[in-house]
């Protein structure tokens, strides 16, 4: 009888440290995660911290958007889901202040370094219009993809007196709106940011 009552709490013994080691393993894997949304969505950064303007993504959750790419096909930004993204929009025609952001988008992403290939940019288009050729040389590796206007405006926010072209948004690897950067933002501020969202976090 002893010898069945020990066989059993060595079996459980086993059990328990089974279930201890599964969860220490799950710990692991999670914690980057939650350190990075921590971060971002309950220790917020204060406006002496960040330049951008927070966005909590539970009140502007990424909807269908049933955006075109440059082949003619549908598509989503969930596509580019794993992926820091730097959001433009703006009509094809794309006049002076909207090559300005392109162009700064791009240096932005440069000046991350070996981080840049973590970010991506995208231009969403909000007419049928051709985009200039000469546009294209100088914002290359750009998505470009076209959006109806009406359902980008319900779901990007803006500040008083300004429009979405007006504003460079920013979008986490898991798909979530979380910055705004203000009319004729400053594109060293914006640097600022990206590396430090790039450094505390372990996703994307």
């Amino acid at each position: 009888m002893l010898l069945q009552e020990f066989v059993v709490e060595k079996i459980e013994n086993k059990k328990t440290a089974g279930r201890w080691k599964l969860l220490a393993v799950l710990a692991v894997c999670a914690s980057p995660l939650i350190a990075s949304y921590f971060t971002y969505y309950v220790i917020k950064p204060g406006p002496k911290n960040n330049y951008g303007t927070l966005i909590d993504p539970r009140q502007y959750p990424m909807p269908s958007l049933n955006l075109i790419d440059q082949d003619g096909k549908v598509t989503e930004l969930s596509s580019l889901k794993g992926k820091w993204l730097m959001l433009q929009i703006d009509e094809a025609s794309c006049a002076e202040a909207c090559q300005r952001k392109l162009l700064e988008m791009r240096q932005l992403r440069l000046a991350q370094g070996k981080g840049m290939d973590r970010i991506e940019r995208v231009w969403l288009i909000t007419d049928s219009q051709a985009v200039p050729e000469q546009l294209k040389p100088g914002i290359a590796g750009t998505h470009m993809l076209r959006g109806d206007k009406n359902k980008l405006e319900k779901w990007l926010p803006t500040e008083n007196g300004t429009s979405l072209q007006d504003h460079i948004y920013l979008v986490d690897p898991l798909g979530n709106l979380m910055m705004r950067y203000p009319k004729d933002a400053d594109p060293n501020k914006i640097k600022k940011d990206l590396i430090k969202l790039l450094k505390a976090s372990a996703i994307g």
